[in-house]
């Protein structure tokens, strides 16, 4: 078990868990492990719109120049331009201060190795080592300390990237999209990349405040989105998250469709085009069987992790897989990037869009979801999955599905919750398997 670091950096409330003197110590940790030489270091850093960015920038500032580092400041930036831009600058370490989704009182610190690529498990461990260490007796000397300056290009930058993801001929024109930016990061650079490609754009979530990022907007709050749409008759709606490195689409009936629906659109294209290293992808153990099957129908495979975009992409890595995600809209193209990236997700289904002249709703409709149902239960105190009699539950629900159903028991790697999913042909079947579980957990638990 690690102390600070989660699934996806280190996350929590701002300014009770993530607190001026812990990013202080993070900078200095993170900028120690990661001098490798006799040079100038230097590190990026990056931030959603939370007001509390301020506060963490300036400690993680603080603590990088303590130990040498020189420091680039980003200002608001998608946690995949931090990633790209990490390497572009050739810098020795990227920091992305966001909380993703979560609402604007959290707060967290994810770190990007010189390569672009989230940190491993050693080496957060070897940052977590040093977290309560003695980090005073490392610091830099007088002459040595690091300087700080403020990076003016880097929008620009970030928005060429992202349209260079399609080719040179394909544009957007006489596609109406509504882009919901979450109040967060993407706030300036998803729609004038948008706007640029030739898409009349219609934005909503592009005013934050510090306070009202991924406020009833955004990908995991796709109401205001949903309603824009049919407002406007938009053929498609595009709805980021507070880092932007996820994304949920909305079809121009006003229809959800989620990442297991894009990875398939993506991956027959990429199938057909010739461009996938591998004949399949990488998905996390919560996708849809329905993807499973429908990739096994055009001769693809689907390679299933634990739940986590760092573990596909870890996957991806190791088996040299250039597709992969989850079903929340981390959509990983490794071609493009070395995380999660929204809007780039989004440009590879509107060149499909473009190329088969079909509205969202039909070229989106790959295959018919399984039904899925998920429940959590919350518990106190040891390990609720180790007792004999929600071990039995458990064997007794895996049977009862067979081969027509699958069966996801995983506590959570943020707080004391097992999370209950099952999936299948007959939907009955799954809601009494859950509740079986659920209610053996629950017995234990109590």
């Amino acid at each position: 078990m690690r102390k600070y670091f989660g699934t996806d950096g280190i996350r929590g409330r701002a300014n009770g868990v993530i607190t001026p003197e812990l990013a202080l110590k993070v900078g200095q940790a993170a900028g120690l492990v990661f001098q490798r030489g006799d040079y100038r270091h230097r590190v990026v850093i990056g931030k959603d719109t939370r007001l509390s960015g301020y506060m963490i920038e300036t400690a993680l500032v603080a603590g990088f120049t303590s130990v040498g580092m020189d420091v680039l400041l980003l200002g608001p930036m998608p946690t995949p331009a931090v990633a790209m831009l990490t390497r572009s600058m050739r810098a020795d370490l990227g920091v992305m201060i966001s909380a993703s989704h979560n609402p604007y009182e959290d707060n967290g610190i994810k770190l990007f190795g010189p390569d672009g690529f989230k940190l491993n498990d050693d080496v957060e461990r070897g940052i977590e080592a040093l977290l309560d260490g003695e980090l005073h007796k490392r610091l830099a000397g007088s002459r040595d300390l690091g300087r700080a300056k403020r990076i003016e290009s880097v929008h620009a930058r970030y928005i060429e990237f992202a349209k260079r993801t399609l080719p040179r001929h394909v544009t957007l024109d006489g596609l109406r999209v509504v882009v919901d930016c979450a109040n967060g990061a993407a706030y300036r650079v998803a729609p004038e990349t948008l706007w640029e490609l030739g898409a009349e754009v219609i934005a909503i979530g592009t005013e934050p405040d510090g306070f009202n990022i991924n406020r009833d907007v955004g990908s995991t709050a796709p109401t205001a989105l949903v309603s824009k749409v049919r407002e406007l008759r938009a053929d498609i709606g595009i709805a980021l998250d507070g880092d932007a490195d996820r994304v949920l689409i909305v079809d121009e009936k006003g229809q959800m469709v989620d990442g297991d629906q894009l990875m398939a659109v993506v991956a027959r294209s990429w199938k057909e085009d010739d461009r996938l290293t591998r004949a399949g992808l990488v998905a996390t153990i919560m996708s849809n069987l329905g993807l499973e099957r429908y990739l096994g129908g055009i001769g693809l495979t689907l390679a299933r992790t634990a739940v986590g975009d760092r573990y596909v992409l870890e996957h991806m890595r190791e088996h040299g897989y250039n597709l992969g995600g989850e079903q929340s809209g981390h959509i990983i193209m490794s071609d493009y990037a070395t995380t999660g990236d929204g809007l780039v997700a989004a440009l590879q289904l509107l060149s499909v869009v473009k190329r088969q002249e079909r509205p969202v709703s039909e070229v989106c409709h790959c295959f018919d979801p399984l039904p899925q149902i998920l429940k959590n239960v919350r518990y106190r105190s040891g390990e609720p999955l180790r007792q004999e009699a929600v071990v039995t539950a458990i064997e007794n629900a895996r049977e009862r599905l067979g081969d027509s159903g699958r069966l996801v028991i995983r506590p959570s790697g943020t707080e004391p919750v097992i999370r209950v999913m099952a999936e299948g042909d007959d939907r009955s079947l799954v809601s009494e398997v859950v509740d079986e579980v659920v209610d053996a957990v629950t017995r234990v638990a109590a």
